[in-house]
């Protein structure tokens, strides 16, 4: 991964100081894009990393036994949905997967879980899918991870001193997801 800063950055050094600065504007621009790419390269591997952490979760079935603390709750919330147990465990595993920050692994299972929960529905979202992405939306992160990774990649000394807030600011944008989609569901029925 250095070796890939090393090179990107002498590259952007050698552009920099061919190209001409008639008001400095392309020294900036190529600045900003030494800038895009090394955060590129540092998320690439924050993404490496805790994807396959999410591996040796879920070669040790520690993410089926999260998802199966999420059942009884998810049960009552998404009654119709928990009847087939297929799209109950995708939305476990999705919930799981943005209970740890990973939007990335969650994204493919929320989409496995909305098609399984959209059949039926004939081109009109169900109350439950609704509130299925309210929930992927405004996910509660015990471990955001790509926060804390970009975070790193600028020079944070402790990318994971937010922890407090966010756990703070998920819960509640959870409440708030949860309260108005539930609001929603009973106007829009009456």
């Amino acid at each position: 991964m250095q070796l890939c800063k090393l090179d990107v950055t002498e590259f952007t050094n050698v552009l920099a100081s061919e190209a001409p600065a008639p008001g400095g504007g392309s020294t900036a621009a190529l600045e900003g894009a030494r800038s895009a790419v090394e955060l590129c390269l540092a998320m690439c591997g924050v993404m490496c990393l805790w994807t396959g952490v999410m591996e040796v979760m879920n070669q040790c079935h520690l993410t089926d036994r999260l998802a199966s603390l999420f059942r009884p709750l998810l049960k009552r919330l998404l009654p119709n949905a928990s009847r087939d147990s297929e799209t109950l465990a995708a939305i476990s595993a999705n919930l799981s997967a943005d209970l740890l920050g990973l939007g990335n692994a969650a994204t493919p299972l929320g989409i496995r879980a909305a098609c399984r929960m959209s059949r039926g529905c004939k081109g009109t979202a169900s109350d439950e899918l609704c509130l299925l992405v309210v929930l992927n939306t405004a996910s509660i992160q015990l471990l955001p991870t790509t926060l804390a990774g970009v975070r790193a990649s600028l020079g944070a000394a402790d990318p994971f001193d937010i922890l407090p807030a966010v756990w703070l600011t998920s819960l509640l944008s959870v409440l708030a997801g949860l309260f108005a989609a539930k609001l929603f569901a009973h106007f829009w029925r009456n």
